[in-house]
């Protein structure tokens, strides 16, 4: 049997990551494994009851939780080296900025900003159409 590709699936503060629940059953019916990180933004569309048993979610609070002193793990390092593949879904406009500029102040751009970029990284932009079609949105997403 062929190893169990890994997902690392991030969520952003967009109402699209009500779609969570959903995303997970599919992946977990196709037999994958995955973890999920968040922003805090998008904890608040998030109902953690609906999502499938033992799914992981990341955040924050866990990572800073885990670091302690010098040589501890650092999180979001990790699961840049664990996941085959970073699925950024919904990507909010405030995230994709952040992450065309280099800023990394939250567990998921962190990720973003380790990844190795010899594997791939998708990502589903959830917007307002017209902050989608502003003209400072098209070089982020390039």
């Amino acid at each position: 049997m062929a190893p169990t590709k890994k997902i690392l699936i991030g969520c952003t503060g967009s109402v699209a990551t009500i779609k969570l629940p959903e995303l997970c059953e599919k992946l977990r019916d196709h037999c994958l494994e995955f973890r999920v990180v968040v922003t805090e933004r998008a904890k608040h569309f998030l109902k953690e009851s609906e999502l499938p048993p033992g799914t992981q979610i990341l955040s924050d609070t866990v990572e800073w939780a885990a670091w302690q002193d010098r040589g501890d793990p650092v999180l979001h390092i990790d699961l840049a080296k664990w996941a085959d593949l970073f699925l950024i879904a919904p990507l909010d406009a405030n995230t994709l900025g952040k992450i065309a500029s280099g800023i990394c102040d939250n567990i998921l751009t962190c990720v973003a900003r380790a990844w190795d970029v010899k594997k791939p990284l998708l990502f589903c932009p959830a917007m307002n159409t017209r902050m989608w079609d502003h003209p400072i949105t098209a070089p982020q997403v390039f």
